[in-house]
């Protein structure tokens, strides 16, 4: 396995902790992380294995951050995680046997109806961080939990960006939205982590160093968003889903 150089190390642990401060808040880490990844020399399949590593740490330690500072609904979460682990792990597997690129017109419909919602939706009442959900939501979110789990493992740009707004959407508050999609990003990652570590899919002389930036990153980056609460979150939630339409954009024209 590779080992990289000096310059490189430093260039991966600045990278990963920009992406994990982003990340830890509305997602679209790998923006940053994976064509860092790419730009030190990785093949693809290796980069998205090692950056799943990276992923799974930052997506832990904002999940804990959320969950200490009560901006989460555990008992929501604790219903969806298995079924978002579950959904990565067939999604990462799937990867073997069929190439993702024909998700990205699909994903760039999404992002953009994601984005103008986002901008034009009327400001509503005012609503608790925990809202009343029926029988029939909590199992509609379970499937859209697996969906989104198997997308993440599959393919994975934007999947911190579609839990939040699936969040918002059931009536969370951007913040817990933010802490309920982190737990929920932490069981895909985690998901597809453990397919592609079975897959030989990891450097791990690259992944831990970068692994360890994205920690810090993602502690402090989900600090910020709790202390500052929606008047943060959102703005950063839309500019960042701007730029994934932009990514999945030129990367189909180019």
């Amino acid at each position: 396995m590779e080992q990289p150089s000096f310059e490189i190390l430093i260039f991966l642990i600045t990278a990963g902790f920009v992406a994990s401060f982003i990340d830890s808040v509305v997602g679209g880490g790998g923006l940053i992380s994976v064509p860092a990844l790419l730009a030190a020399g990785l093949p693809p399949g290796i980069a998205l294995g090692t950056n799943k590593l990276g992923g799974t740490m930052s997506s832990l330690t904002s999940s804990l951050s959320f969950l200490l500072s009560g901006k989460m609904d555990l008992r929501l979460v604790k219903k969806w995680f298995p079924l978002s682990l579950l959904g990565s792990a067939a999604g990462a597997y799937t990867v073997r046997l069929i190439p993702p690129d024909f998700l990205k017109p699909l994903v760039i419909v999404l992002l953009i109806t994601v984005t103008v919602y986002t901008l034009f939706k009327r400001k509503g009442p005012v609503r608790s961080g925990n809202p009343k959900l029926t029988v029939r939501t909590i199992a509609a979110g379970g499937l859209v939990a697996l969906a989104i789990g198997y997308y993440d493992g599959f393919f994975g740009p934007g999947t911190g960006s579609f839990l939040l707004f699936a969040f918002v959407l059931l009536g969370f508050d951007f913040v817990t939205a933010a802490g309920n999609a982190k737990a929920l990003n932490l069981a895909s990652n985690a998901g597809s982590l453990a397919v592609f570590a079975g897959m030989g899919y990891i450097n791990f002389y690259y992944g831990v160093p970068m692994a360890l930036a994205m920690i810090a990153g993602a502690l402090i980056g989900s600090r910020v968003a709790i202390r500052k609460g929606a008047a943060y979150v959102k703005p950063l939630f839309i500019v960042i889903t701007a730029l994934l339409i932009g990514k999945q954009l030129w990367d189909m024209l180019t």
